[in-house]
């Protein structure tokens, strides 16, 4: 578990703005770790956690794409049945709302990565390094998300 920094930007709804932003960061060689993308009031609300947030930003701005930036908990948990579910129950246990979150599953490591929107950042870093949270990897021993 670990707090990382999440863009978010409204796009326009249309055919090849996303494509666009994407091979613009990869020209750059900015990893993209996370994306969720929603439609929202005819527009596309983009959600993306990379390796390095400043350079994505002033790509986006660069593409005439207005981004705010916002801590959020990355977490890694067991990819396997009711291991999110676990994690999850310990932060309702604590009060501690989940404003938005989205998970991969795929992954060659046997892990999935989430990333959770939470009202008490410092709360929900507190409880999920706490040891009882069944499926999620402790902080150590694994690679840091970000590589940069």
């Amino acid at each position: 578990m670990e707090l990382v920094s999440e863009i978010t930007a409204r796009l326009e709804n249309k055919p090849g703005r996303l494509a666009k932003i994407c091979s613009a960061l990869a020209q750059e060689k900015v990893d993209l770790l996370a994306i969720s993308v929603m439609e929202s009031d005819g527009a596309s609300v983009l959600r993306l956690v990379t390796s390095d947030p400043a350079t994505a930003r002033r790509i986006l701005t660069g593409l005439g794409t207005e981004s705010t930036l916002a801590e959020v908990v990355a977490i890694q948990v067991e990819n396997r049945t009711g291991a999110l579910a676990g994690v999850l129950e310990k932060l309702a246990e604590e009060h501690i709302n989940i404003d938005y979150a989205y998970v991969s599953s795929a992954s060659t490591q046997g892990k999935a990565l989430g990333i959770l929107h939470v009202a008490n950042l410092k709360r929900a870093q507190q409880v999920l390094r706490e040891p009882a949270a069944p499926g999620a990897e402790k902080a150590g021993g694994r690679r840091p998300l970000h590589s940069r």
